[in-house]
């Protein structure tokens, strides 16, 4: 009887250490919302610059416009390279039909999204961005023409190797600043978040 005894102890604890790790797995996989402001190193050093410290400096800087920050969509072979090309602040409206509401102003970013993974990319990209400003007031797109070029398409498939180029729109209060915004593939719900500043 005492060795029964002595088995079950052990399948009791190999039953909690097994239900231990699956819950430290699971923990895995919902901890993996991130949020990057490290843009790619890929721009080449300022034309004359010699010394080292400065790729350093700037591999650690914030991502700010012109840079191209990598994310990974929730499908398999889902990878953008997502570069915010243009900050218009404001953005003005391409027709008399069209304007923000009173008290507010657009804004615009003119994103790049190249398909560098193996899958094709499909989704509306208006839907994972977002602007925020200084007081974190956070603000979702809207829909406009606008004089500086066309919008991002509402459903944009992009195939691997290829890209789609176009301005995302927000409406904001006049009175906000707005310092970043931000990208999220497949329509805000992947776990990676791209974060350029705009200031």
């Amino acid at each position: 009887m005492h060795h029964l005894g002595g088995t079950m102890r052990h399948t009791i604890a190999h039953a909690v250490s097994s239900g231990v790790l699956l819950l430290l797995a699971g923990t895995a996989c919902t901890a993996g919302n991130t949020v990057t402001t490290k843009p790619n190193d890929s721009k080449p050093s300022a034309p004359g610059s010699s010394r080292a410290a400065q790729p350093t400096a700037s591999r650690a800087k914030t991502a700010a416009v012109g840079d191209t920050i990598t994310l990974k969509g929730t499908n398999k072979g889902e990878q953008l390279d997502i570069t915010v090309k243009r900050w218009l602040d404001p953005a003005v409206s391409a027709n008399e039909f069209s304007a923000p509401q009173d008290g507010s102003r657009w804004a615009a970013a003119q994103f790049e999204l190249v398909n560098t993974g193996s899958a094709p990319y499909e989704d509306s990209p208006s839907n994972g961005a977002q602007a925020s400003d200084t007081d974190g007031q956070r603000f979702a797109t809207t829909f406009g023409e606008i004089t500086a070029g066309p919008l991002m398409p509402a459903s944009a498939k992009i195939p691997p190797g290829d890209k789609a180029l176009g301005w995302i729109l927000f409406e904001v209060p006049k009175t906000s600043k707005i310092t970043t915004v931000q990208f999220t593939m497949d329509s805000g719900f992947a776990d990676q978040t791209g974060q350029w500043s705009v200031k």
